[in-house]
């Protein structure tokens, strides 16, 4: 090494004197180009004398480059560009240590409102009610408060009676006084009455809520009687709950704290599965200083287990596939039934999507669609998130088809007054079907359109994409060094020269590839000969035992449906098919298998529950549905039937883009059968349920966690490395919500206003 401290290259090894200030940088910057460019790497041998004397050269041959291949030239003053530069990266840090600093301060404050109030539990008294004998308290100590909770449990039934007076039923009076004012010096006594229907099958055991007002600080009685045929005990068990804010306030908070998950997930501030934990932790928050903390049993028990178990039972199942080479195969052959045209065969998935999500769940459909997918793209070098995104739309839209296809259309057709009404599963499916197909009749050339500009080829393979990479890399590092001192600036002329080098090679390479994309299509039975070589299955043996334990599976999850047989959930078949699959593949490294489980879509799904439950308990889908009835009843009675198809469909889509449609779906069922059943209102109640199914079911797609499917198959492609964002999927989701739902919409009205299909 000369004096002069300029590094020499030898065979890629580097050398420099020890006092030299550019040896750290050098040594770091060699040691990322030999882990960064798996693609290239060539041989740089110069003596100091040609480094030195070509310094300048290979930056202009470089600024002339730049300038060849269309780049803004370099400017003249780097030290204008290096202030920039660094003035935006002081910027990038301030927002990210401000967000930081934001989110850290709302989750203490959060946490130290949680901490400040106790649990409430509720303290349940066993009381014992007949026609003949009634049950009567006062209660006391709500100073502070403005609303009183009511809770009922036992043998009761969610829905109003049909027929006062006939039915088995419980009346609950909440007497009070008003409060004393200058007008009216006597206060007045206000009697709230809450009718609640008993349930035949006295084995049931259901709870019951509703919210009063608390109107003064005078003590509130509270009576319940029951009316039957017979003169029986109804045993029952009341709980009481005052809570400090109003339902009004209740649901401003509740609006607010979803639209903050909203704006963090949209903006990709956070990670969603961070954003629904920050959620639920506002919303129990928020809880607790209203007067309803939930204790942590309670909120444990709002996580709907079934959901998740079905959801690990079949991560399971498929990452056991995956080893078999049968997702492979299974791209290989759609890919020769679609003779090499891409728009054929993305009809085809989407269409056998479609049809398997109306039979079994969607969430089901797609954990064994997207592995498919996924290498079906990468084998035809297409671009999985648009795939994707087409897919989960439609499985969301077949599912709607039948009773079974989606959780909501399950809740309405579970529901025994619904029944008795004659709703039965062939009765709804026959209404359904024939609205999805017409809705899948418009979507497919929608999609069509709503593609026509997107780019679904990948125009550059992945070694391309790889050196595109590299070449930022490299040209990011030089300028970001200052040529101070001449070590430094032989450094940068290294790097300006790799630059070069490697532009060069990319141009090749793309000009070579422009001539392959050109034949592709031409040329598919060239290509399905040898990606049928290429692309086998693995392990037969495994591949029998995984089919046969998969069909099993599916064949239970059919008979879990129609027969009443079979006591066992969703859950627990995926489970025990998870277990038998384990144990006939013989899988020694469990962890392996377990690192293919998607935790943090299991762990979104279970912040979800959460979130939403306490939104519930913040009443803010009893106060939609509430104001949704008051609509229905401002119409004239001529018009009243359509504009009540019109405005359930879409408050029931919009709120379930926003909301998880089943407990919304729950919670409306009775709102709808008390609006159907009153005799100032005179509508029926099966238009209604249409309606709310539909617009339940098809308002998954409006956003990406409006469906519990959409979840899934996003953690899946961001397993593998492409992953779609809320807008990205929002772009194509939304617009198809709103087409399928006007579909939908006018479907009913023709049906059930014109034809009368009551």
């Amino acid at each position: 090494v000369p004096d002069g401290g300029v590094p020499h290259l030898w065979g890629g090894s580097v050398m420099a004197p020890p006092h030299s200030q550019g040896n750290f940088v050098l040594s770091k910057l060699l040691l990322c180009r030999s882990r960064l460019t798996p693609a290239y790497h060539p041989e740089f041998i110069a003596d100091v004398e040609s480094w030195e004397n070509s310094s300048a050269e290979w930056e202009r041959r470089y600024l002339l480059g730049r300038e060849a291949a269309g780049w803004s030239p370099w400017a003249s003053s780097g030290k204008e560009e290096l202030t920039e530069s660094a003035r935006l990266r002081v910027m990038g840090c301030q927002l990210r240590w401000l967000k930081v600093a934001g989110l850290f301060v709302f989750v203490v404050l959060c946490s130290i409102l949680f901490s400040l109030y106790p649990d409430q539990g509720k303290f349940w008294q066993l009381l014992a009610v007949s026609p003949l004998q009634s049950y009567s308290v006062n209660l006391s100590g709500h100073s502070d408060s403005t609303l009183l909770h009511l809770s009922l449990a036992g043998a009761l039934a969610l829905s109003a009676p049909s027929r006062p007076g006939r039915e088995e039923h419980v009346v609950v009076e909440v007497t009070q006084m008003t409060a004393l004012n200058s007008r009216r010096r006597q206060p007045q006594q206000v009697t709230h009455n809450w009718t609640v229907l008993l349930n035949p099958r006295r084995s049931e055991h259901l709870v019951v809520s509703r919210t009063f007002a608390i109107l003064s600080r005078e003590n509130v009685s509270v009576s319940i009687r029951s009316s039957s045929q017979q003169s029986r005990v109804v045993p029952l068990l009341l709980s009481h709950q005052y809570l400090r804010v109003s339902v009004e306030a209740q649901v401003v908070i509740a609006a607010a704290v979803l639209a903050g998950v909203y704006t963090l997930i949209i903006f990709e501030i956070v990670h969603r599965t961070l954003a629904a934990m920050l959620g639920a932790l506002a919303a129990l928050a928020a809880l607790s200083v209203i007067g309803d903390r939930p204790s942590l049993t309670q909120v444990v028990e709002w996580i709907d287990f079934e959901t998740l178990t079905l959801l690990f039972g079949m991560m399971i199942l498929v990452a056991v596939f995956s080893e078999t080479g049968f997702f492979d195969y299974c791209a290989v052959k759609a890919y020769r039934l679609s003779r090499g045209r891409v728009w054929a065969m993305i009809i085809m998935l989407c269409l056998i999507a479609a049809v398997l999500s109306a039979f079994l769940d969607n969430v089901t459909t797609m954990l064994l669609f997207t592995p498919v997918t996924i290498r079906l793209c990468e084998v035809l070098n297409l671009d999985p998130r648009q795939v994707l995104i087409a897919e989960v739309i439609f499985t969301n839209i077949g599912g709607a088809a039948t009773a079974i296809g989606d959780p909501p259309n399950v809740i309405i057709v579970s529901n025994q007054e619904l029944r008795k009404m004659g709703l039965d599963f062939a009765k709804f499916t026959a209404h359904m079907f024939v609205g999805i197909c017409l809705v899948l009749l418009v979507s497919f050339p929608l999609l069509r359109l709503l593609y026509w500009n997107k780019k679904l080829y990948n125009k550059e393979p992945s070694e391309l994409v790889e050196l595109k990479h590299e070449i930022h890399v490299w040209r990011l590092t030089a300028q970001r060094i200052s040529p101070a001192s001449r070590e430094e600036t032989a450094v940068r002329s290294l790097l300006l020269r790799k630059v070069l080098a490697l532009e060069h090679l990319l141009a090749q390479r793309l000009h070579s590839f422009q001539r392959q994309i050109s034949q592709e299509d031409k040329n598919w039975e060239t290509n399905i000969q040898e990606l049928q070589k290429k692309h086998r299955i693995s392990d037969r043996i495994l591949l029998v035992k995984c089919l046969t334990v998969l069909g099993f599976v599916i064949f239970t999850f059919f008979l879990n449906s129609f027969v009443p047989g079979i006591h066992l959930d969703l859950g627990w078949i995926a489970i025990l098919g998870a277990i038998w699959l384990l144990i006939l593949a013989d899988i020694h490294d469990f962890e392996i298998i377990l690192h293919r489980v998607e935790w943090a879509t299991l762990l979104f799904f279970a912040a979800l529950f959460v979130l939403m439950e306490a939104l519930a308990h913040l009443h803010l889908i009893e106060y939609i549905g509430e104001q949704t009835a008051l609509l229905i009843k401002m119409v004239p009675e001529d018009r009243r039937l359509a504009a009540a198809i019109v405005l359930m469909l879409w408050v029931s889509a919009l709120a379930s883009s926003l909301i998880d449609n089943i407990p919304f779906t729950a919670t409306m069922i009775p709102v709808l059968l008390s609006l159907s059943q009153d005799p100032g209102v005179s509508l029926p109640a099966m238009p209604l349920m249409y309606a709310l199914a539909l617009g339940a079911c098809l308002g998954g797609n409006g956003t990406l966690i409006g469906a519990s499917a959409n979840v899934v198959c996003a953690g899946i492609a961001e397993q593998h490395g492409y992953g779609f964002s809320f807008m990205e999927f929002f772009r194509l989701g939304f617009p198809m919500m709103l087409v399928s739902c006007a579909v939908g919409m006018c479907y009913l009205l023709v049906a059930h206003v014109v034809l009368g299909w009551n």
